[in-house]
């Protein structure tokens, strides 16, 4: 099972310490913003809405160096377009490695 990591801000940063904690501070931020949107319209069944807020979530997936998570991420995004919901537990165990790594 893969894990977050921070090695594509690294990469991206080109040794910049201050610009990778400046990304990092972002995502500590937002991410649990997002992913209460989210939680919400989810439980409204307003699933336009939550696959919404995942095409926001995954830009910090793959931020995150998690490919399969993003993979699994597009699909469910795909999935509730159409009120589909069957990766929503895969996908939350997806935020919660999320949330334990920003912790």
């Amino acid at each position: 099972m893969e894990t977050p990591n921070l090695n594509y801000i690294k990469e991206i940063s080109g040794g910049d310490l201050d610009f990778e904690a400046s990304i990092l501070e972002v995502l500590k931020k937002e991410f649990p913003v997002d992913c209460l949107i989210f939680e919400e319209n989810f439980n409204k069944k307003s699933y336009e809405e939550a696959s919404n807020n995942v095409h926001k979530i995954k830009h910090k997936i793959s931020m995150l160096g998690l490919n399969e998570g993003l993979q699994l991420a597009s699909k469910f995004e795909n999935d509730l377009k159409k009120c589909e919901v069957k990766l929503y537990e895969k996908f939350v165990e997806i935020l919660k490695k999320i949330h334990v790594y920003l912790g």
